[in-house]
């Protein structure tokens, strides 16, 4: 038996019912969830730990040796996989579903992480592209990247990264929207995130901070970040402007 899942469900007061209806999942899932090496997607990963109090790997700690990526991020990769539509929004680099991988290179090795570590990231984002954009039925996806992430960086890291985003943003499932500096200030730049819309079961978010990701599921988290998603939507380019502005780039003339 998942020890650490029963002892967290009785601390709780919580039976398989309960606790599946808190998830949104058959009480004859969370029974099997008991089961020793029985680990749930993602999304539901996220919701029982936070109704439980626990940590996700102090839950499934299994999970923990299967990854690359660090444990906090986890969660999110997996529900961006399974996601049926995205809301990206991006106020200081291209988002990373969207990055080339030198760019990603570039941006990963300007920050905290540690030199022999930026390779193993890089790769980790390759796969997560695939994840999302290679399957069967990839997620409606709708990026809005504020016009400063398109401008900084060497000229030519950003051009080969802006030509790949035009390419993206052609494809009929994916939409990339720019807000350009004439739009001023907006709500959106209190901060970066990315809204997961998931079949069966509430949607979830990821923020980003300085020292690790942040999940939201909650739903007076979720209609907030929603609120803002509309307002930062309201200042973008059309996509066809936007396109054209990536294709025109006249900061580099």
């Amino acid at each position: 038996m998942n020890e650490a899942l029963r002892v967290a469900m009785a601390e709780q007061g919580l039976s398989c019912e309960v606790l599946a209806e808190k998830v949104g999942v058959d009480p004859k899932t969370v029974g099997r969830w008991l089961s020793p090496g029985r680990i749930p997607h993602g999304r539901h990963r996220i919701v029982a730990a936070k109704v439980l109090r626990r940590e996700i790997l102090d839950l499934w700690p299994d999970e923990g040796r299967r990854r690359r990526d660090v444990p906090w991020f986890r969660p999110w990769r997996e529900a961006e996989a399974q996601s049926l539509a995205l809301r990206s929004f991006e106020a200081s680099v291209i988002p990373g579903l969207l990055q080339t991988e030198a760019y990603a290179r570039a941006v990963l090795a300007s920050g905290p992480i540690a030199a022999e570590d930026v390779e193993r990231f890089v790769k980790v984002r390759m796969e997560r592209q695939k994840a999302v954009f290679d399957r069967p039925r990839p997620p409606l996806a709708v990026f809005v990247v504020d016009e400063a992430a398109l401008r900084r960086g060497d000229p030519g890291l950003m051009n080969e990264q802006l030509d790949h985003l035009v390419e993206m943003a052609s494809r009929p499932n994916l939409f990339v929207h720019v807000i350009p500096f004439s739009a001023g200030l907006y709500p959106g730049q209190a901060g970066s995130f990315v809204i997961g819309s998931v079949e069966g079961s509430r949607d979830v978010s990821y923020l980003d901070n300085q020292l690790a990701g942040q999940l939201a599921t909650e739903p007076n988290e979720l209609a907030v970040l929603v609120r803002v998603w509309d307002a930062v939507r309201g200042h973008t380019l059309p996509r066809d402007q936007s396109i054209e502005l990536m294709k025109a780039r006249p900061w580099m003339k």
